[in-house]
């Protein structure tokens, strides 16, 4: 009866590793299966955060795209109005400075 006993323990302590090995197993296919989903799943919100990323970009560009026209037309306006107020400015002292060369001239030719 002892004998039968122990092999009977035995056939337990095998039956129980065998049972031991089954469920280190299923935990590393359960690990494994959350993985490959943890990864789609990261993907998935990688594709659409690069997406968002790419749209906010492309708006930035072309809004700055007509932000730097618009900018240019203002210089072109501005820079046109300065050039004008140049040209007035030239034209209302240019009698004056006439006047001052002249005054030099004579003035050093009879000195």
């Amino acid at each position: 009866m002892q004998v039968s006993a122990g092999a009977d323990g035995i056939q337990k302590l095998l039956a129980a590793e065998q049972e031991a090995q089954r469920i280190v197993l299923e935990a590393r296919r359960v690990k494994q299966e959350r993985l490959r989903e943890a990864k789609t799943e990261a993907e998935k919100e990688i594709t659409a955060y690069r997406a968002e990323r790419e749209g906010l970009y492309q708006k930035k560009v072309s809004e700055g795209s007509s932000g730097s026209h618009a900018t240019l037309q203002r210089l072109t306006q501005e820079t046109g109005v300065e050039v004008a107020k140049v040209q007035d400015d030239v034209k209302a002292k240019k009698q004056q400075v006439v006047d001052m060369l002249y005054e030099h001239v004579v003035n050093v030719q009879f000195t």
